[in-house]
């Protein structure tokens, strides 16, 4: 029975993939570079449905996670990958496959470490971005250039852009997970309400608002290590002033 059960989260991983293959299939045929972003944006959808599927139907398994994997490499590695450079990147030259390759390297190393540690059981925090949440990124920025200019521009931007977001996937920089539906726990209220909110600008602007969201959160890491070292800096900082004050004070 439980095989049977693994074939619903299956359907939305294929489905996942099928987005990814069509996404890279319509970058070599040079079509719309919206119609590509979309198809990336929809594999993130997919994927996000596997996972919840898995869960509701008890049928969560290694297969599932590695099969999962796999299908993540395709859409959100290669495929925006070869967005960038069929409507970008091509422009310079070697270093254009290159950019694009340390992306695909970075996120396919991101989901192996994933695919060592990934428990089960229970979801923790991610270690390092994951995958869908630059490939979105990259996709909503074509969308976001398109709407706003009619073509992809920013230059440099979009090149910082996919090194910061290679280096984020490799780091070991914790990223918040969804919110348990345990209202008890003011942390999970927060989440909640953000995510509300959230849902509630894309609605209104999708293709204005989306790209910042996504980077909002992609930044989301890196904020809340800084916020951490400076707060451990100032408690040991203060922990020494009061060894000092306590010495002192034995002394006289």
């Amino acid at each position: 029975m439980t095989a049977y059960r693994q074939i619903f989260p299956g359907l939305f991983t294929m489905g996942n993939m099928f987005c990814g293959f069509a996404a890279i299939l319509s970058c070599i045929k040079g079509g719309n570079p919206n119609e590509a972003a979309w198809l990336i944006i929809f594999a993130a959808f997919f994927d996000f449905l596997d996972g919840i599927v898995a869960r509701l139907s008890k049928s969560a398994s290694s297969f599932g996670v590695q099969l999962d994997s796999l299908a993540d490499v395709v859409s959100f590695c290669v495929a925006p990958a070869v967005l960038l450079y069929s409507y970008k990147l091509v422009e310079f030259g070697n270093w254009g496959w290159i950019i694009g390759f340390t992306f695909i390297m970075a996120g396919t190393y991101r989901l192996a470490r994933y695919n060592l540690t990934a428990k089960i059981e229970e979801k923790g925090n991610f270690l390092g971005l994951p995958v869908p949440v630059p490939a979105v990124a990259i996709a909503s920025f074509v969308i976001f250039s398109e709407h706003l200019w009619g073509e992809i521009r920013l230059d440099r931007f979009l090149i910082i852009m996919v090194f910061l977001f290679s280096a984020l996937m490799v780091s070991t920089i914790e990223y918040e997970t969804m919110p348990k539906f345990d209202f008890s726990v003011k942390r999970n209220r927060i989440k909640v309400l953000v995510i509300f909110g959230a849902a509630i600008l894309l609605m209104v602007k999708t293709r204005l608002v989306m790209f910042p969201l996504v980077s909002l959160y992609a930044l989301s890491g890196v904020y809340k290590l800084i916020f951490g070292l400076i707060q451990k800096t100032v408690l040991n900082g203060d922990g020494q002033l009061k060894n000092e004050a306590e010495k002192d004070n034995k002394n006289g």
